[in-house]
């Protein structure tokens, strides 16, 4: 089996995880852009000791296939610090060390104070977060690990929605993760993305999931970059 092939069957079984753990749902939700989209990721709905170990072994086993280059792991406020502790877990199990921090919301006034914790700052840093909206979080968290000292190099996330971001309610022609890559310079590492998801659904076997291929086909075409 070709690495190729290998990293498309992860994202395949990701995606037949994420669905069975009811994280990724279909039917009609309203997205940051005011879309009404087919399918729903939230990863907030990984919430227990199973399924985050799951979803941590995704994260390590995508990372390492990738050959990314990293010293530290960096999860920002909020679900990205559960995700980078865990992932930094799964890494050192893997044989993998590396250390991790993350921010506060508000910085702290006693104490060690300042808004971030865990390890110092340093080399190359990777951002884990689970997808990527609008980018806001990526550049505070860039922001933040240049004041340290550090250089972001990558984000990874879990399912990149391949689709067309939004500006003041504007469609714009490139998608969020097209923004983190051309504009700041940034990898962007994804366990699953849409096509993954579409090939899955055109895959399956379960009637009810097969039946949503088509409205989740025409929302890419409405929304896909």
């Amino acid at each position: 089996m070709t690495e190729a092939a290998a990293i498309d069957a992860l994202a395949i079984e990701f995606v037949q995880f994420a669905v069975g753990a009811g994280v990724l749902r279909f039917g009609q939700f309203k997205t940051k852009a005011g879309r009404l989209s087919p399918y729903f990721f939230n990863a907030g709905l990984f919430d227990d000791g199973a399924k985050l170990g799951c979803l941590a072994q995704f994260y390590a086993r995508r990372l390492l296939a990738s050959g990314l280059e990293f010293d530290m792991l960096f999860g920002p406020a909020y679900k990205g610090i559960t995700l980078a502790a865990a992932v930094a877990i799964e890494l050192a199990r893997l044989g993998r060390n590396v250390p991790f921090a993350y921010n506060r919301k508000e910085a702290k006034d006693h104490g060690e104070g300042g808004s971030l914790v865990g390890a110092a700052l340093r080399g190359r840093v990777l951002i884990v977060d689970d997808v990527i909206s609008a980018g806001t979080s990526v550049r505070e968290s860039i922001a933040l690990i240049a004041a340290g000292g550090a250089r972001p190099v990558a984000v990874a996330i879990a399912l990149d929605r391949q689709e067309m971001g939004a500006e003041d309610g504007v469609d714009q022609p490139w998608s969020a993760v097209q923004y983190i890559t051309s504009r700041l310079d940034l990898r962007v590492v994804s366990i699953a993305t849409l096509s993954d998801l579409l090939q899955y659904l055109a895959a399956s076997s379960d009637a009810t999931l097969a039946g949503f291929r088509q409205a989740v086909s025409a929302y890419r075409d409405r929304y896909g970059v």
